[in-house]
């Protein structure tokens, strides 16, 4: 999609309603179950919001940003994700959280961004995080620089997110399970799963 496409459409997507759990659940894992806003609460996750950032590449194609995390002993080692993270008690608010960990993990200043709106929740039990999903736009391919929280980033066409060929399953073992089947996206030939995914499919049935 064409980059000045996508920005006609920001009035729009501003508007249309949320697909909410139901499009995030249908790339869910099966074993993921659709925990009540009260069963959430009772588990007092802690606060977190993610960047989903949009912008033009060098032809100017819609493209937004992902990251794969760097290699450590915790949950989410090396998972592709947005750049985001936990609230801090200097945030005012979650879209405040979600510019100040895009500028602290991937350098892109927060005046350079555009907020468009904000997505729905996605609980994350292994973690019990609450993430807050932002989507977001900024006119020009960034500059990046990465901390050591990120291992790389990498851009993905829009239109390859649209694309229903790219959704497909994978066999593999987390944290909580052995051995099952998980829906995924699979972009730029990495596997795309769990709450990104999630919040992918949301943003992907908004955009369609």
């Amino acid at each position: 999609m064409d980059f000045d496409v996508f920005l006609h459409t920001i009035q729009q997507l501003k508007e249309t309603t949320l697909g909410g759990l139901d499009s995030q659940f249908r790339l869910a894992p099966k074993i993921r179950l659709k925990y009540s806003a009260e069963k959430i609460a009772a588990s007092n996750p802690k606060k977190a919001a993610v960047l989903a950032l949009f912008y033009p590449n060098e032809i100017n194609e819609t493209c937004f940003l992902l990251t794969q995390r760097a290699s450590y002993n915790g949950t989410h080692s090396a998972q592709i994700s947005f750049p985001g993270g936990k609230i801090e008690a200097s945030d005012k608010n979650l879209e405040a959280t979600a510019l100040r960990e895009t500028f602290e993990e991937v350098g892109i200043e927060k005046e350079t961004v555009t907020v468009v709106r904000e997505m729905t929740d996605v609980y994350i039990p292994p973690s019990n995080f609450l993430a807050t999903p932002f989507l977001a736009y900024t006119s020009n391919k960034p500059i990046l620089n990465i901390n050591h929280e990120v291992d790389h980033t990498f851009d993905v066409k829009l239109v390859d997110l649209l694309n229903d060929a790219n959704i497909s399953s994978i066999n593999i073992s987390t944290s909580y399970a052995s051995n099952i089947d998980v829906p995924c996206f699979k972009l730029n030939n990495y596997i795309v799963w769990g709450a990104t995914a999630m919040i992918l499919n949301e943003i992907k049935e908004l955009l369609k």
